[in-house]
């Protein structure tokens, strides 16, 4: 048996929790999984933060922690974690999709930004989407 059996939660450092939390669960059709105020013995610096969670409706047991530049981080690495989002240097992962044209065509019409349109790949069909905060994501349609 494996040590580690799954994945539970990803962090993705978000420049406005509220506008991402909209984006997340208005645009891409995620669900609100946690979204409480933590008390300040959690972070060390006792000003407490925001912990929120969205994930995908068909993922029960998968957290997006959406979390602000601050967290867990000193004022100077922080302002460096909002510059690397706010200018797209970071990508975050994949997104699978069964119809990615049709998720581009669907997520578009909702004011989704796309870097890339559906192109073949040798993995399959991939299209590239930015939040808004300016993190990257394949949308990808595998080749099964």
């Amino acid at each position: 048996m494996p040590m580690i059996s799954q994945m539970s939660h990803m962090t993705i450092f978000v420049l406005d929790q509220e506008r991402a939390r909209e984006f997340y669960t208005e645009k891409l059709g995620f669900e609100v999984r946690a979204d409480i105020t933590m008390g300040g013995e959690f972070d060390g610096a006792g000003q407490g933060f925001r912990w929120l969670t969205v994930g995908p409706p068909d993922q029960p047991g998968f957290e997006v922690i959406l979390a602000d530049c601050s967290m867990g981080h000193d004022e100077g690495t922080a302002e460096q974690i909002r510059e690397l989002v706010a200018k797209g240097a970071l990508s975050t992962g994949v997104m699978d999709t069964p119809d990615c044209r049709k998720a581009y065509e669907e997520l578009s019409a909702r004011g989704v930004v796309f870097l890339q349109e559906p192109a073949e790949r040798p993995y399959g069909i991939e299209a590239v989407l930015r939040d808004d905060s300016g993190n990257w994501f394949s949308l990808t349609q595998r080749t099964r």
